[in-house]
């Protein structure tokens, strides 16, 4: 029973210590993180395509490296150089990214660590990223905000604008987030990459097939005379009583088996559609 309590008085000793010395070890404050997060939206300021956000990537982490590195030209030299290599990741995301690696120069990491985790994470975040923003978020809301506006409605774009002003704000706790989760955040990312990407790619499929029935239109113009007071549409009449919007959705997936199957570029499938469509209206199809 005595070594027990020892050994656990031992645990909570060296746990204290080790608190106390993360403590002391620390450089930046929360107002730096905060600061950081807001400096992350100049990612894109100096995109080239040598080392597209490379430069931004930099420059939002400088103040942080220079208090880290207050003392240590070499140090600072050193964390400089590898923070302006190659990067490319989601906008919204870089701070989090930011917010690990500066965790983990204040804890003087090893520089290939550092180099790893940079160059192992800029990539998953930016394919999580796009998913959730730019293919899920922000389409959803550009399509319910459009109808909004199209019935002549000013909260369209007012709800959009503030959609947008919240997913940029949201650039501070992400990052106090990376910063505080440190090198632990890249075995959650680990652990949990796989199931946002599952629950993204669910929501965008939804969302797609509802822009599909919304969207995309096609309407034959050809009728059947009966007689004298009767005419049959064969879209209204026929098509649409028995599979309404059979069209639309046939000509998606057209396009997608020629884009997927057959190779054919964006740009060639959207002179087809024009080409339909002008063609079918001179002809009175469409």
């Amino acid at each position: 029973m005595m070594k027990e309590s020892n050994n656990k008085e031992n645990k909570v000793i060296n746990e204290e210590n080790k608190a106390m010395t993360e403590k002391e070890d620390k450089v930046l404050t929360s107002r730096d993180i905060t600061k950081l997060g807001f400096r992350s939206s100049f990612l894109q300021a100096s995109f080239n395509y040598e080392r597209m956000q490379g430069g931004g990537f930099l420059v939002s982490q400088l103040p942080c490296l220079k208090k880290i590195y207050k003392d240590d030209k070499k140090g600072l030299s050193e964390a400089m150089t590898d923070n302006l290599e190659f990067m490319n990741t989601h906008p919204n995301l870089a701070g989090f990214l930011e917010g690990i690696l500066v965790s983990l120069e204040e804890k003087k990491a090893d520089r290939n660590v550092i180099r790893g985790i940079k160059d192992g994470l800029f990539g998953p975040l930016a394919g999580i990223g796009d998913a959730f923003f730019w293919f899920t978020l922000l389409p959803i809301m550009a399509g319910i905000c459009s109808s909004l506006a199209m019935e002549g409605s000013v909260t369209g774009p007012i709800i959009f604008f503030l959609v947008y002003f919240a997913i940029w704000l949201s650039r501070v706790p992400m990052t106090h987030l990376g910063y505080n989760l440190g090198t632990n955040a890249v075995e959650k990312l680990r652990e949990n990459t796989e199931t946002i990407s599952k629950a993204a790619t669910i929501l965008g499929v939804t969302v797609v097939g509802g822009l599909v029935a919304s969207y995309v239109s096609i309407n034959l113009l050809p009728k059947i005379v009966i007689n004298a007071q009767k005419t049959v549409s064969i879209q209204t009449d026929f098509i649409d009583k028995i599979f309404p919007n059979l069209l639309p959705a046939a000509y998606v997936w057209l396009m997608y088996y020629l884009l997927k199957n057959k190779k054919l570029s964006p740009i060639v499938l959207i002179c087809i559609t024009f080409a339909i469509a002008i063609g079918g209206s001179l002809i009175g199809l469409l």
